[in-house]
């Protein structure tokens, strides 16, 4: 199996996300009519996303966080407008089922579609379009692992909510004790903009467009694939009042980002102009990646 992507498609792991959070009115079950809420048994789960989960957790420590960070945030990689970035991220279309895969930008339009039909202002549409554009890391030679899957703190305690967390009995993080308390290189209600999370395309995102939408905008692009902190209440205690404030909007943004993909396609090119009018409102005709 190849380590370096062991998914068959990036969408794999948001069917897992499915099939571990399912709609409230939708919930999972066995055969046997029993609940299967968070079940991670070898019998339900892929084995390319246990192993996807094998290495983000092996391999996501405090120093590779920094090493990453270093290398992308300066944001020297390339310019380019919001629409040019949804079109070069159509790139990641699985070509090994092009019947079931829409492309890239089609998943976008759905979710800020929804948002739209929702009667969310408009600024909360556009989080929607742009909010996985940071995926782009897999173009650049990325690791699934280290542009999907799901987020957490790094410098502390693993909590036992992140998914797999066995896995992380291979993370050399694991033997540093400073890193191992509740707390670990953190303050108590530091604020979650002070705690290094797993990186993904959800932290580099947002350094690309922070200094263009509001902040509930912003949590949403940060934090939407952190499920210990945003779905599972864990790491409470690194966070403020503002923090628990933001995460609510997380949360409401988290039912059109697991619940809007379908295969119904997507009119780009009707939708295009009024779309490109939004961008405009909140975005320069380029941005800096």
């Amino acid at each position: 199996m190849d380590d370096h992507q062991p998914l068959t498609s990036l969408d794999e792991w948001e069917e897992d996300l499915l099939r571990r959070y399912p709609p409230p009115t939708a919930p999972a079950t066995a055969a046997d009519g029993s609940a299967r809420y968070r079940d991670y048994s070898a019998a339900t789960v892929r084995p390319t996303v246990r192993r996807f989960y094998e290495l983000n957790h092996r391999h996501q420590t405090l120093d590779f966080v920094r090493a990453k960070r270093a290398e992308y945030l300066g944001l020297g990689r390339m310019r380019m407008g919001i629409w040019e970035a949804m079109e070069y991220l159509n790139q990641l279309v699985d070509e090994s089922d092009p019947d079931l895969e829409l492309p890239q930008i089609e998943h976008l339009l759905q979710t800020a579609e929804a948002i739209r039909h929702a009667g969310r202002p408009d600024w909360y549409v556009l989080t929607g379009l742009i909010h996985d554009l940071g995926k782009i890391l897999c173009l650049w030679g990325e690791p699934q692992w280290a542009v999907v899957g799901d987020t957490f703190p790094v410098g502390c305690r693993f909590s036992e909510t992140i998914v797999f967390h066995e896995f992380f009995a291979a993370n050399p993080d694991a033997e540093r004790a400073e890193y191992q308390t509740d707390l670990g290189i953190y303050a108590a209600g530091c604020g979650l903009d002070q705690v290094l999370l797993s990186w993904g395309h959800d932290e580099y995102l947002y350094h690309v467009v922070r200094r263009h939408l509001p902040p509930p905008a912003l949590a949403m692009i940060r934090y939407h694939s952190c499920y210990p902190v945003h779905r599972e209440g864990a790491y409470d205690r690194l966070l403020t009042a503002a923090d628990r404030g933001l995460l609510a909007w997380v949360r409401d943004f988290n039912q059109f980002d697991l619940y809007t993909k379908r295969d119904e396609r997507m009119d780009v090119a009707a939708l295009r102009p009024s779309y490109e009018a939004l961008i405009a409102r909140y975005f320069p005709p380029t941005l800096a990646w």
